[in-house]
């Protein structure tokens, strides 16, 4: 293995220039790595012990959260931001970070009270947004679009750390934002931004200032085409808490989840619609997923969790006559290898015909479904759709469907049952009351 002397990076062979920092002749094999300038080998000295306490006798502070004044985003974070937290948000481009970051700047922009007794006037706390990808009249724009107030939000240009924490430190806000971490560059630091060195370092300078400060700060990270943080995987494991926006593009509402939350719970799920106004929050997805909804064939209702919150939706199936050797398969929110799997099922246990049928399988909403719990609804789906039968009003499908055809129980089942008993949904299709997909199949008819 070697080592870069001058960033401490590592390779499997060696190179005259560093591929990390760029500094030339700074790489030496682990264990040739030169002596800096005047330094003395370290006599051997035993170590003292460390310091050790009884966890039972340990002192626990209580943690008080600042609320943002927006719920869904409260209740990701575990009722708001710490102060002194450092909190990571993610990903796609255009999928709303921008608007929710406005509004979150805008909510702590506290306005000076009225002039009380003695003449003088409250202290004015400013919320500061510090951006290296927008303008200050883009992001002006932005506020003035959505309505909100940007008297008491400062913001700057500035993409170099040091000069940002300065700042901050001049003016005390409430909360600092930074758009993007991988725009950002630390002085000292030989490494374009964006580099992995360069946004440890810029990410190290904005956690020790917020932890001395004891102001909250607020980075917002690009993604890969992947969908993961671009960047080193060290990012996410210094921050405080790491929350990914997601959500189709093309569709109005986005899911926002906390991969990782030192003060909280990762279980909690926010649900947002995006509108003129920005990022509204839903508080009743449920309702909102199921409000135009058409009772007809192929349309099934199911309750997927997100998290520990249940949600309702509504799975979709279109049948139609294949004119092509191989039947078409497109799923929109569904895998469509699990498609593929549930139609083999249907035609080995069910004796239903879909081999010479294209099949067409949609979520509506834009959700994602990744849990078998759907496998019962969305084969109800498809038996509906070429049978051509309307499925009962008010009726709920839950299951994981087995290759040999039985139903199998999910997780959460009871908090399923409940909203689906909260929204008046009073039949219920789960394993309690269906054993096998033929028995599906004969009940519909």
């Amino acid at each position: 293995m070697f080592v870069c002397t001058h960033c401490d990076a590592q390779s499997l062979k060696w190179s005259g220039r560093c591929v990390t920092c760029g500094q030339w002749g700074t790489v030496f094999d682990e264990g040739e790595v030169p002596e800096k300038t005047g330094s003395t080998k370290a006599k051997s000295v035993k170590s003292r012990p460390a310091a050790t306490l009884n966890l039972a006798a340990a002192t626990t502070a209580i943690v008080e959260r600042q609320s943002t004044n927006i719920s869904e985003l409260d209740r990701v974070l575990g009722g708001g931001l710490v102060p002194g937290s450092v909190t990571l948000l993610a990903g796609e481009p255009g999928i709303g970070k921008s608007t929710l970051v406005a509004q979150l700047a805008a909510s702590f922009s506290v306005n000076p009270p009225p002039p009380y007794e003695g003449g003088g006037r409250g202290e004015v706390k400013n919320s500061y947004y510090a951006s290296g990808e927008e303008s200050e009249g883009q992001v002006r724009l932005r506020f003035v679009r959505l309505g909100l107030n940007p008297e008491h939000v400062v913001f700057s240009n500035a993409t170099e750390t040091g000069s940002i924490i300065a700042a901050a430190e001049t003016m005390k806000p409430s909360i600092v934002i930074v758009d993007s971490i991988q725009t950002m560059m630390t002085e000292g630091v030989e490494s374009f931004p964006g580099t992995p060195t360069a946004v440890r370092a810029a990410t190290s300078e904005l956690i020790s200032y917020a932890k001395a400060s004891n102001v909250p700060v607020l980075i917002i990270g690009q993604v890969t085409k992947d969908g993961i943080v671009a960047g080193p995987k060290t990012l996410e494991h210094l921050v405080d808490t790491v929350l990914t926006l997601e959500g189709d593009a093309t569709s109005a509402y986005r899911l926002l989840r906390a991969s990782k939350n030192r003060f909280g719970s990762v279980e909690d799920v926010g649900v947002f619609a995006m509108t003129e106004k920005g990022m509204v929050p839903v508080e009743n997805p449920s309702a909102m997923f199921l409000k135009e909804r058409v009772d007809g064939p192929g349309s099934v209702v199911t309750c997927i969790m997100e998290g520990n919150r249940p949600f309702l939706v509504e799975i979709q199936a279109l049948i139609d006559k294949s004119f092509f050797p191989n039947p078409v398969r497109r799923t929109s929110g569904y895998d469509v290898g699990r498609l593929q799997m549930l139609l083999a099922i249907l035609s080995k246990r069910a004796g239903v015909r879909v081999y010479d049928q294209d099949v067409y399988v949609n979520v509506v909403g834009g959700l994602k479904l990744d849990e078998p719990s759907a496998d019962l609804a969305v084969a109800a789906a498809i038996l509906s759709a070429i049978d051509n039968v309307t499925f009962p009003a008010k009726t709920i499908v839950i299951g994981e469907l087995g290759l040999g055809g039985e139903v199998r129980s999910v997780a959460f089942s009871e908090r399923r049952r409940k909203e689906a008993e909260r929204l008046g949904f009073g039949t219920i299709l789960d394993p309690k009351s269906i054993k096998t997909v033929s028995e599906l199949r004969a009940k519909m008819k």
